[in-house]
């Protein structure tokens, strides 16, 4: 007897639903080195995340975790459960904010909300999906927030 084999994947377009809630958990605890190597790997030599002396004189009293690692584990805490091996490319981002900073040691945690859907006109087999992430930091506090244009596949039309 030959055992079903079931690959992780995200969803395709037929799959998602407006109005849906996703949590994508285990969040992600962002560390120091974590800050510390994204800035410098993207060529960010930003004082409020790299010079300790510096940002203790800045209204926060500390450096911040870069805004841009934020933004990036907001979406990438988002791909296991919705865009997995389904995805074609995101098309776009807008409405993107920061309303509370993360620092050192703050654990991200992600949601998405699925906004708005329609068929690819140009594109058959594929269609747009917009996406609103949201992140919160381990007490709740909304730390980043983001909407996602992303071309996916619809079923059986992937290669």
């Amino acid at each position: 007897m030959e055992r079903r084999v079931e690959e992780q994947r995200g969803l395709f377009y037929e799959e998602f639903d407006e109005g849906v809630r996703y949590l994508h958990r285990p969040g992600r605890t962002i560390t120091e080195a974590d800050n510390v190597l994204f800035t410098t790997l993207t060529m960010n030599a930003q004082s409020l995340h790299l010079d300790e002396a510096w940002s203790e004189g800045q209204p926060f009293g500390e450096r911040l975790v870069n805004s841009m690692l934020t933004l990036s584990t907001l979406v990438g805490l988002s791909v296991a459960q919705l865009t997995q091996g389904t995805i074609v490319a995101n098309l776009g981002f807008g409405d993107i904010a920061f309303p509370a900073p993360m620092h050192h040691g703050d654990t991200l945690y992600a949601e998405t909300v699925v906004t708005a859907k329609r068929l690819s006109a140009s594109r058959p087999g594929q269609g747009i999906v917009t996406l609103n992430h949201t992140g919160r930091n381990q007490h709740g506090e909304i730390v980043a927030t983001a909407v996602r244009s992303t071309l996916v596949w619809c079923k059986g039309a992937q290669p």
